[in-house]
């Protein structure tokens, strides 16, 4: 609004023609009309509050005791100590910059120092970079692009080559094998970063390359010099490369298929890569090149023919293709173990690279994340399963009660099923046959499909039979029901005798 006034002053417009055209208060015009930038920032600043000034003295506080703390750390600390969680990350990134130049709190930084390194002899270092980036699909959309930047040291001559599918050691070693075709030549030495790629340990200096590298390499005749943790830059003429690569040929430009890419990459490296003056030997590369050309060892005859693709076997028996996990026999997995794959026409083939084996074939996925299994590389129980119950029923003298019992539980307790019959054998070991034939009926009888419930109906039956046969053993006296006794009479003479009377 201020500047707007003043704009508008500038221009001879009346004040009153001024608050009509900005829809304010002619008095509001009034107050500003004269007004300095200094004084309006004054002004500015006097009346107004920001969210996080209640904070302000900790916050620096803190910045003071540990300058190099970053927005992002503090807003945490805020939220742990002062559990403010209606604080934006953006406010206290703006706030916390703006106290650190109002109280001078610079943020420490080191600042590296390089060194120019010495040109380098004509065919003695070609240096190996990858990067990807998103272009332009034709149909709409975009899709993630992978290349293979590489630059001779001397002439600063580039090659590239793309793909629509991450990087692979196979894929990388198929590369080469074409940049040296297109050099007409292979250079003493290629620098790379430690990419996984390339090796697998750096090993204190006795670099352990990964075996299809290795293979190559000693093919090839080159050395490999390997740049140092964290200091990308000492294969800066290459980083600066795929930069350019991005930029300047994949940006905006439209992907149709990888043939036409690649070739439309080659024609722009002849148009304009390789065809425009370096800007720091001021030499034309495509011209330099034609010198380190003649310094460049001839590529050997023997050729990697094939662009083979290897997986690793995971622990689950399954191989990783684009984003998606397909199935290999069970039993395949072995440590570090790799399958070489083919896509043709759209089946995936998963084979054996040093036998030819086929190991497995599916239809390739296009989907992300899913699991395409073969029915027939999983654990095949059903042979097992069948010969524990057949065991089972036969030692439960294949009666039709047992088999009928047998087959509700292997319908009741499908996943449980050999647990299940393992548990019926051992009733059987342990209890007589009766026992466990009248506790299976009873099960029938419940409805009760479970060997555990047979266990303990077999467990009660024994019981009590136990109980019946200590009742029958204990002797308990015995009396006849009528007594075969005759007492004695006597003759009623004896009583009269006895007492003195008369009859």
């Amino acid at each position: 609004m201020y500047s707007r006034i003043h704009e508008l002053k500038a221009q001879k417009i009346k004040k009153s023609q001024v608050a009509r055209e900005l829809s304010i208060d002619p008095k509001t015009v009034t107050r500003f009309w004269d007004m300095t930038p200094e004084e309006f920032l004054a002004f500015y600043n006097k009346g107004r509050k920001q969210k996080l000034d209640m904070y302000e003295t900790i916050i620096v506080k803190r910045l003071k005791q540990f300058p190099d703390l970053s927005a992002a750390q503090i807003m945490d600390w805020l939220k742990e100590i002062y559990e403010d969680t209606s604080i934006k990350e953006r406010t206290v990134r703006r706030y916390v910059s703006w106290l650190r130049k109002k109280h001078q709190i610079l943020k420490p930084c080191t600042t590296r120092q390089y060194e120019a390194v010495e040109e380098m002899p004509p065919g003695s270092q070609l240096q190996v970079d990858f990067g990807q980036t998103a272009v332009l699909k034709t149909g709409g959309g975009r899709m993630t692009a992978y290349c293979m930047g590489a630059v001779l040291s001397h002439s600063r001559h580039k090659f590239a080559e793309w793909l629509d599918k991450p990087l692979t050691t196979p894929r990388l070693v198929i590369m080469l094998q074409r940049c040296f075709e297109f050099y007409g030549g292979v250079p003493k030495e290629l620098v790379f970063d430690q990419d996984k790629l390339v090796a697998v340990s750096e090993n204190y200096g006795d670099i352990i390359f990964t075996a299809e590298f290795e293979r190559f390499k000693q093919l090839m005749g080159f050395s490999v010099r390997l740049c140092r943790k964290n200091d990308p830059e000492s294969k800066g003429k290459v980083e600066a490369v795929v930069k350019y690569l991005k930029n300047g040929f994949a940006k905006h430009r439209l992907y149709t298929s990888l043939a036409d890419w690649n070739q439309s990459q080659l024609d722009w490296l002849e148009r304009t890569g390789n065809a425009k003056e370096h800007g720091t030997i001021k030499k034309v590369p495509a011209q330099a090149f034609l010198l380190e050309k003649q310094f460049l060892r001839p590529v050997p005859l023997t050729k990697i023919s094939v662009d083979i693709l290897t997986a690793t076997v995971r622990k689950d028996n399954t191989i990783l293709y684009k984003s998606n996990r397909y199935s290999v026999p069970l039993g395949t997995y072995r440590p570090s173990r790799k399958l070489a794959i083919e896509e043709t026409d759209g089946m995936l083939k998963v084979i054996d690279p040093e036998t030819g084996e086929l190991f497995a074939e599916h239809t390739v996925c296009y989907e992300r994340g899913k699991l395409i299994k073969n029915r027939h590389h999983s654990r095949d129980l059903t042979t097992k399963i069948d010969q524990v119950y057949e065991q089972t029923l036969h030692k439960l003298n294949e009666s039709q009660e047992a088999k009928e019992f047998l087959d509700a539980i292997r319908r009741e307790k499908r996943r449980y099923a050999r647990d299940q019959f393992t548990l019926m054998e051992m009733l059987i070991s342990k209890y007589p046959a009766r026992i466990v034939s009248e506790a299976i009926q009873y099960c029938l009888q419940y409805q009760l499909y479970s060997a555990v419930d047979c266990r303990d109906a077999a467990e009660y039956f024994n019981t009590q039979e136990h109980v019946l046969a200590e009742a029958a053993a204990t002797v308990l006296p015995v009396f006849p029901q009528r007594l075969s006794l005759r007492t004695e009479q006597r003759s009623l003479d004896a009583y009269t005798r006895l007492y003195g009377g008369e009859r």
